[in-house]
């Protein structure tokens, strides 16, 4: 049965150090609220799991959070490289960290493959791809029934998984609208599940009942932040800041700017600043 909490409760009786989680949300509904109270509560040696890690990992990893990552895509989208994320790699700084790199097909088979409770993902691809050269969780096997080769990847079964929903009912429930990407089998692959949400509503009665709803025995602790998913966008409430994004690149490219902006916009600030900067937007 979910939970209403605050956020700082969310986290702390969640999310502990040496987790394994995941923040997922594609394009729009990044839960970046949520990840800036991890930075907040200072969680260490954590594995991150998402299929295109951006500047909320960005974030995480210069602040020495990560001891691994496994993804799919890195990048600050539309703009270029993970900065941070870079220098933890080739310099250690302010940690080395492991990466292990899958394709998109294999994340979202593998967070699939966690939510059904099984071992292992198994689907075509890799054929002609070089990352099962580096990437030794990347196995192949055999179809019993038609002798087809296919790959195979572990599945994903985080200790807790955040996303961002437009809505949540008073029962429990949580809406999400628009692009949902892998945030159901997110949330169902994982021990424990955090949702942020714009706002908490009576009930879902005149909605379509084909909607994407994760019913409430699915979700550990609900939280109302509205705002976010800032900078990027939540469908119908409001648009991506690009601004931001590119703000981000020549932060980030900085190790002493880098420093001062989370100290002055996430170590400092509470989740109430989102809504403030969406309201402002």
């Amino acid at each position: 049965m979910a939970k209403f909490q605050s956020l700082q409760e969310a986290v702390a009786e969640n999310l502990r150090d040496g987790d394994t989680v995941a923040f997922e949300g594609f394009t729009h509904l990044i839960p970046h609220a949520a990840a800036h109270e991890v930075i907040r509560q200072g969680r260490k040696d954590l594995t991150l799991i998402r299929m295109t890690p951006d500047i909320i990992y960005d974030q995480m990893i210069g602040m020495g959070l990560a001891r691994k990552v496994i993804f799919s895509y890195a990048g600050n989208p539309g703009v270029g490289l993970l900065r941070r994320m870079r220098d933890a790699i080739e310099n250690s700084w302010p940690r080395s960290i492991e990466t292990v790199e899958h394709s998109h097909a294999a994340m979202a088979n593998a967070y699939e493959a966690g939510a059904a409770g099984l071992p292992c993902a198994v689907f075509r691809g890799y054929r002609g791809a070089g990352l099962k050269e580096v990437n030794p969780a990347i196995k192949s096997v055999t179809c019993p029934f038609t002798g087809e080769e296919l790959a195979a990847v572990p599945a994903h079964r985080p200790d807790v998984t955040f996303i961002h929903a437009q809505k949540a009912s008073k029962r429990g429930e949580v809406l999400v609208e628009g692009i949902v990407g892998v945030q159901k089998e997110a949330v169902l692959s994982a021990k424990r599940a955090v949702v942020t949400v714009e706002e908490i509503v009576d009930d879902f009665d005149d909605l379509h009942p084909n909607l994407c709803i994760l019913p409430h025995w699915t979700v550990t602790s609900i939280v109302h932040v509205p705002g976010g998913a800032h900078p990027s966008y939540t469908h119908g409430y409001y648009d991506r800041d690009n601004a931001n994004y590119l703000e981000w690149d020549k932060i980030s490219a900085d190790r002493d700017l880098f420093a001062q902006w989370m100290k002055d916009n996430v170590l400092n600030v509470g989740p109430e600043v989102f809504a403030a900067r969406v309201q402002g937007l």
